[in-house]
């Protein structure tokens, strides 16, 4: 299996987290490189911008997916879905992980420090890290819809 880009970030409620699950990456046979991008132990950057800033090197290439860390993992995924051909997902389970790679193609994992523990969100990436998205399947089709969607309409409103 092809060794991953990853990128890592959270806000302030998500540091430690972000920090053991990068150092796990890190480590990672499945994982090629770990790109940070905030906060620090000392950072008062809000979520939004670790989220897009994160969004956006997947977006473009720079990155094949990216795990962000936040108290409750809604705000930095919301924030990341606003960025052109992202689909980010918030799980805290094994199923939800599964699926958001396998069925809906999701390039970015969002966690919330103050909803699950470090021992689960360990074994939620290092399956995550396990899943490829097939583009042969049944949901690959699906996914196609959203990606037309978003391509025509530039995530204006639907009408």
């Amino acid at each position: 299996m092809e060794q991953l880009r990853i990128v890592v970030g959270s806000d302030k409620a998500g540091y430690q987290h972000k920090e053991a699950l990068a150092a796990d990456l890190r480590s990672s046979a499945a994982v090629s490189s770990v790109t940070d991008v905030g906060v620090d132990a000392h950072g008062d950057v809000v979520y939004p911008q670790v989220a897009l800033m994160a969004a956006r090197l997947v977006g473009v290439g720079e990155a094949d997916r990216a795990l962000l860390v936040c108290h409750t993992g809604l705000g930095v995924a919301i924030a990341a879905n606003k960025v052109r051909g992202i689909r980010a997902v918030t799980a805290h389970d094994p199923l939800s992980v599964r699926h958001a790679v396998l069925h809906n193609n999701a390039q970015i994992l969002a966690l919330g420090q103050g909803v699950i523990g470090i021992g689960l969100a360990r074994e939620l990436v290092q399956q995550w890290l396990t899943y490829r998205f097939e583009t042969t399947s049944s949901a690959a089709a699906k996914i196609a819809v959203i990606t037309d969607f978003e391509n025509r309409h530039g995530g204006c409103h639907a009408h």
